[in-house]
């Protein structure tokens, strides 16, 4: 909470690292993203190249995260412009800064979580999570928050002490050796859990949604840099609209391709089947989808993660995105 009261402090003063003078290019634009399947359009934009030329010509600077509270600290230290990130962490920046630090721009991905259990396990549905060691990847994603707010409110549990945050890259390992009884992952860590640790699907999370749809992915920046830089905004979310039209229509024809890319970022190339039974879970669009963004923020406040009803007046500014679109 210091640091990102100190980022916080920077972003007000204006002495982040990426401070210009208003119409002035950025030499270097920062993006931030996960090695995560339903962050697609950010994995295949910069490893494509396509993000590089058409900020040129500035110079493309890319950073990967495990999980959002640390790359929405990076956003607010100056050291990243545009990044993919999910809901969670974004209401909580919002709430924060009282609205004043942060815009959702975009929307990337929908759904793309599932809850996999060690083999081992007795666990077969979510009803059997009930005081079971359970991972999700940092305390405050996300995932965290909606696997507390399931075991709060529909499993009846006094308080969330069975929920550890543990990072998608540990998370393999520890549910192989039975050390955690159940994951709450996105993908494609969801289904690497099921290829390489042997562990079993219990559920995805879409299914507990009114709809079966929710807000995975948000692309996001700072008020600073949307009014100075909304040429460069424009030019980031052209590509990235472009990314999600081709993996709408056609997601296996760059099935080959994303797992390349995802295996550049960890060092390691994803085992057969993980990419084939991750893709079809995530549904990738645009939209922010602003009514699961308002539930989730009744989330937050409900766990205490923010500590102010949720007023989201102002989070979305999508009118960059809609000239976009209208000009494609």
């Amino acid at each position: 909470m210091r640091v990102f009261a100190i980022c916080l402090l920077a972003f007000a003063i204006g002495c982040g690292k990426s401070e210009t003078s208003s119409g002035s290019p950025p030499a270097e634009v920062r993006i931030g993203y996960f090695a995560n399947l339903t962050h697609a359009q950010a994995v295949l934009g910069v490893s494509s190249g396509e993000f590089a030329s058409a900020i040129a010509p500035a110079t493309l600077k890319s950073q990967v995260f495990n999980a959002g509270p640390s790359l929405i600290e990076a956003l607010f230290a100056g050291e990243i412009d545009i990044g993919y990130v999910g809901p969670g962490p974004v209401l909580s920046a919002h709430s924060r800064s009282h609205g004043q630090a942060i815009r959702v721009i975009a929307g990337a991905a929908a759904n793309g979580v599932i809850i996999v259990a060690s083999k081992d396990s007795a666990i077969n549905t979510l009803a059997d999570l009930k005081g079971k060691k359970l991972a999700t990847p940092q305390l405050g994603n996300t995932q965290d928050i909606s696997a507390k707010h399931y075991l709060l409110a529909e499993l009846k549990q006094e308080n969330v002490d069975n929920v550890l945050p543990v990072a998608n890259t540990e998370q393999l390992q520890l549910l192989a050796q039975n050390k955690i009884d159940a994951a709450w992952a996105p993908e494609p860590w969801g289904s690497r859990l099921i290829v390489e640790a042997g562990g079993k699907l219990i559920a995805e999370e879409k299914d507990q949604w009114p709809n079966k749809e929710f807000v995975l992915t948000l692309v996001v920046t700072t008020p600073k840099f949307l009014k100075e830089h909304p040429d460069i905004v424009a030019k980031v979310l052209k590509v990235h609209t472009q990314w999600t039209a081709r993996l709408t229509s056609d997601p296996q024809k760059y099935q080959s391709q994303l797992g390349d890319a995802l295996a550049s970022l960890t060092g390691k190339k994803l085992p057969n089947g993980v990419v084939e039974q991750a893709l079809p879970r995530v549904k990738f669009t645009d939209e922010p989808l602003e009514d699961t963004l308002t539930t989730m923020a009744q989330w937050s406040y409900e766990l205490h993660v923010v500590k102010e009803p949720p007023k989201l007046a102002g989070l979305v500014d999508t009118s960059i995105l809609k000239q976009v679109q209208q000009a494609n």
